[in-house]
């Protein structure tokens, strides 16, 4: 049983996957909640497959980019259930989740666009079914294009990027199926920001003349 989670967006989404097909499945629309709504959605997932977390045998998560405190609360959980469980852990570009989710629905030169907050989006190039370029931090300005671009950043900055597809949020459906199919590559269980924290340790104080 796989059970995968990304906190890299606004919205938490999870899945559970039993080797064949995903079995149940969890989707947040509450923003910026992602401590208070990552376990219960581990939880309603595992409560409607009717199994316990001693049942996974491996856990499947987003590592961005994204957000530190986002990326922080589902990497802390996979690594933690990975540990006690003593199971494998596989961590998968978010925006590969978002690309995949497009191939599925039949596109084959596109960009995955989302948010990075400051006015800034997360961006990646894909051609056939393969990331090409990317991920990277950008201004909207500074990447603006009129191919298709899939995720938030579309609908965020419509003016640089006109052709917006679906789907706009990752979905942990789609992210079961990257790993069992190897439909992308798999990474270790660690962030991806592309940019330091907005909290950094204060410098060292002034001498007071």
């Amino acid at each position: 049983m796989l059970l995968a989670f990304d906190t890299a967006t606004p919205h938490v989404t999870v899945a559970l996957h039993d080797g064949d097909s995903v079995v149940a499945s969890f989707e947040s629309t509450e923003s910026m909640r992602h401590g208070e709504m990552l376990a219960p959605g581990i939880e309603s997932v595992l409560a409607d497959a009717g199994i316990r977390a001693a049942d996974l045998t491996a856990v499947a998560v987003g590592v961005g980019p994204g957000p530190y405190t986002g990326l922080r609360v589902g990497l802390v959980t996979a690594r933690t259930l990975g540990y006690v469980r003593e199971i494998p852990v596989h961590g998968v570009c978010t925006l590969d989740i978002l690309a995949a989710a497009a191939v599925d629905a039949g596109l084959e030169d596109f960009m995955v666009a989302t948010d990075a907050r400051r006015k800034e989006v997360y961006l990646a190039s894909y051609v056939g079914g393969r990331r090409v370029h990317g991920p990277e931090v950008l201004k909207p300005v500074d990447a603006a294009t009129e191919r298709t671009v899939v995720g938030r950043g579309a609908v965020l900055y419509p003016e640089a990027f006109p052709t917006a597809a679906g789907p706009e949020h990752p979905s942990a459906a789609v992210l079961c199926d990257v790993v069992v199919k190897r439909r992308f590559e798999l990474l270790e269980p660690s962030p991806l920001y592309l940019r330091r924290p907005d909290a950094m340790e204060p410098g060292k104080p002034k001498r007071v003349s």
